[in-house]
């Protein structure tokens, strides 16, 4: 039984302290409220969700730094991935600017984008994802996602869906900010109502996309 009560305010204020100070310092000294006001509660949000959308994973607050020139320690929010498959499904995420909810896919293989791709180019497929796209954007959500400069190679400028086939990750948001019920049992079914408007989203990508069949290469 999950014991949510919401995400405090202390959890965008922990955030907003971080930019000013993102060093392992200062999260030494605040570890304990990190844990107390941000990790607890996206667990126990998580764990409420379980039973719809399966267990949720919550990143690590560290940044990998190896091939970066910002160099700060720490990820400025904390997100969670309800995962269909690994690489794609539903997503939620605070940070200094509030939350945010989302759905799709980041490739974890070469195999998977070429897949997106043909599928979205395909009539059948790629038109009952635009059906998919148009509806969540007019309820609200944003389109997301690392997108090439133009277009694919090979795809024409007049394709009906260009935009989506310049995608390289694909990725559909809402942003929340801070309103009254963020703090409240509430937000939970906040969540929960931009996941299951997501479903349609995910359910495109897991079908016609689907997990990486690639080998992991050392």
């Amino acid at each position: 039984m999950s014991d949510f009560r919401g995400i405090p305010v202390d959890a965008l204020d922990f955030y907003e302290d971080l930019e000013a100070e993102n060093s392992r310092m200062w999260w030494k000294a605040n570890e304990e409220r990190y844990a107390s006001s941000v990790r607890a509660p996206m667990e126990a949000l998580a764990d409420l969700l379980e039973d719809e959308f399966g267990p949720a994973k919550l990143y690590r607050p560290h940044r990998d730094v190896r091939f970066s020139k910002d160099t700060s320690p720490y990820k400025d929010h904390q997100g969670a991935l309800a995962a269909a498959t690994p690489g794609m499904g539903y997503y939620v995420q605070v940070g200094a600017d509030g939350l945010l909810t989302g759905g799709g896919f980041y490739p974890t293989g070469p195999d998977q984008l070429p897949r997106f791709r043909a599928a979205v180019d395909a009539p059948a497929s790629g038109q009952a994802l635009q059906e998919v796209v148009d509806r969540l954007v007019a309820e609200g959500f944003e389109m997301r996602g690392d997108r090439v400069a133009t277009r694919p190679r090979g795809v024409p400028a007049d394709h009906p869906r260009l935009e989506v086939l310049r995608h390289k990750t694909f990725f559909a948001g809402r942003q929340h900010g801070a309103p009254d019920w963020l703090a409240t049992p509430g937000a939970a079914d906040r969540v929960r109502d931009d996941w299951r408007a997501l479903r349609p989203l995910v359910d495109w990508l897991t079908e016609h996309v689907g997990a990486t069949t690639a080998a992991r290469t050392r």
